[in-house]
């Protein structure tokens, strides 16, 4: 059996590193002018800096002969043609024909299922055009103003960081809003600004039956029908998303309503599929299909780009430098964008649930680290914040610093003051603040390594291209550790277990441990004659109810 530590290649890596562990990366620059020109690239409108970190030409050269030595040109072929790789689950991993543009077939069990995902596309775009345009109305003959999304974590967190991110496209009468936590303040608070007659749901949920989704669904249900009246048409203002059409039908959505995708879409993957219909309602579906263009150009590069000039590979290389030989646990996502300040926790559930696995695709226990902690947030407020410890603490932390060029019209200033605070910042990380090779207790040591990713401008086109960028990157990781980074495992036995809680809460249970039937007690201190852990919260009176009174609208976000 093969065993990657065990590997000539990853021995010569750990002997790199011992013989490099006291480089200083300015150094390099030092002797090599060209270092800048050499460690940069450009796809689309996307340039990437990888220059400043703690890896050598030789250590590089050996990474690349890691990729090289890998299944990576097989597993991505296998993936990109419809192939099970994600073995666990005996499920094709497809996203990438979601936003697939070239013109043949693809096949799955003997089917295209181009034509498929083409009727899904169109299904979109007449239905986003047709309530962005007004055609659309509710129960009152009104057009809608206010979308809410019900979904949690792959069917909440892509669709809401990228309506946040390309909010500028935004259409001018539309408001959005996202109701994932199952506390019953988050859709309280949502539900208080809204008007029924004005409002569409959109239940984004895989299977239709996500706990904390289904219970969201239906409370905003019950408050749509004790707002509007009970004769109101549900139809007119719930749609979903998902692959249980028959479920979704029960719960009072139209047939024609139901939008589909497929198994073989992993939820943290799904924001190409009918999940990101929020994103089309928000920016156009023009603008939809740009995102899956930008996407579609960095699948096509990472397809064909040899592995020394591929960003996704180059990406993956130095952050398994970093995790299996520096000893680095986490990863920072510094946007210095504020349109990108959900982008942080996108990449958190795509990094570390997908590699946060201990045991490879065989099923045997692994002997190195897999997925960095992936942290972060926007970096002029991060500054006043974390930098500290990433200066001047004992952690090493490598970080991605993303940022937009081109600012917005009148904000050239305030522009300009972010992209020289990030320049500035990338810099004294490499540097420290060492005054003639001497340091003195209170210097900032430097050497701590960063990646630069400047966008041209935050499109639809370049968004797309980005997020492609770090699914690649996550999957490249993945597969040099033999790790499979479709399933979660870990996700599903938190849910059986709540689930099984749920259902013992009116009964004494010995099958939990002493600490969890103490806390039980205590529950059920609070849901006397409840049979479920998780009852339908009371539903919030909307500001404007069925007699059509004033609300205040609270500022979209």
């Amino acid at each position: 059996m093969f065993q990657l530590t065990r590997s000539v290649t990853w021995q010569a890596l750990k002997q790199l590193h011992a013989q490099t562990a006291d480089d200083r990366i300015r150094d390099y620059f030092t002797a090599d002018p060209q270092r800048f020109e050499k460690m940069s690239l450009r796809v689309g409108g996307l340039f990437l800096d990888y220059s400043k970190h703690q890896v050598s030409d030789a250590v590089l050269d050996k990474l690349i002969e890691l990729a090289e030595h890998s299944a990576l040109v097989q597993r991505r072929a296998q993936m990109f043609s419809g192939d099970i790789i994600n073995v666990t689950e005996d499920r094709p991993v497809l996203h990438t024909a979601l936003r697939n543009l070239g013109e043949g077939p693809l096949m799955v069990d003997g089917q295209d299922v181009m034509p498929e995902i083409q009727r899904t596309r169109e299904q979109i775009r007449a239905f986003s055009e047709a309530v962005r345009n007004g055609e659309w109305k509710g129960y009152s003959g009104e057009r809608i103003r206010d979308v809410v999304n019900i979904g949690i974590g792959g069917s909440d967190l892509g669709p809401n960081m990228a309506c946040r991110a390309l909010l500028k496209h935004r259409h001018p009468e539309l408001n959005f809003h996202f109701v994932s936590n199952v506390d019953g303040a988050h859709i309280q608070k949502v539900l208080s600004r809204l008007d029924p007659a004005t409002t569409l749901f959109i239940v984004s949920t895989k299977t239709f039956s996500t706990q904390e989704t289904l219970l969201n669904a239906h409370t905003a249900r019950r408050w749509f029908l004790e707002n509007a009246g009970p004769d109101a048409d549900v139809g007119a203002h719930f749609i979903a998303a998902s692959t249980n059409k028959k479920a979704a039908m029960a719960f009072g959505i139209r047939e024609e309503n139901v939008f589909e995708f497929w198994a073989w879409v992993g939820g943290r993957y799904s924001m190409w599929s009918s999940i990101g219909l929020p994103i089309a309602l928000s920016i156009g579906f023009e603008g939809f299909m740009e995102l899956l263009e930008g996407a579609y150009a960095m699948d096509q590069h990472f397809l064909t780009a040899p592995f020394r000039e591929n960003m996704p590979v180059l990406m993956a290389l130095i952050g398994i430098w970093y995790i299996n030989f520096v000893g680095a646990e986490t990863q920072a996502i510094v946007p210095y964008d504020q349109a990108l300040h959900q982008l942080p926790a996108f990449l958190q559930q795509l990094d570390m649930e997908s590699n946060g696995k201990s045991v490879d695709i065989f099923g045997h226990p692994v002997d190195y680290k897999t997925g960095p902690i992936v942290w972060g947030q926007t970096g002029s407020n991060g500054q006043h914040a974390f930098f500290q410890l990433l200066h001047q603490g004992t952690r090493y932390v490598p970080i991605d610093f993303i940022a937009s060029l081109k600012p917005e019209p009148g904000m050239e200033e305030h522009h300009f003051a972010l992209l020289t605070n990030m320049l500035a910042q990338a810099n004294a990380f490499m540097e420290g603040s060492a005054k003639g090779g001497e340091l003195d207790p209170y210097s900032c040591p430097g050497n701590r390594p960063s990646s630069t990713l400047l966008l041209d401008e935050l499109t639809p086109r370049n968004l797309g291209a980005l997020i492609a960028l770090y699914e690649h990157k996550v999957f490249v990781q993945g597969v040099i550790w033999n790790i499979n980074s479709f399933d979660q495992w870990g996700v599903q036995l938190g849910k059986r277990i709540a689930g099984e809680i749920s259902s013992r809460l009116d009964a004494q249970s010995q099958d939990f441990d002493a600490s969890t039937q103490g806390l039980l007690m205590r529950v059920r201190e609070h849901f006397p004659g409840h049979a479920s852990a998780t009852p339908e919260p009371a539903a919030p009176r909307s500001g404007k109810g069925a007699k059509g009174k004033a609300s205040s609208r609270a500022p979209s976000r």
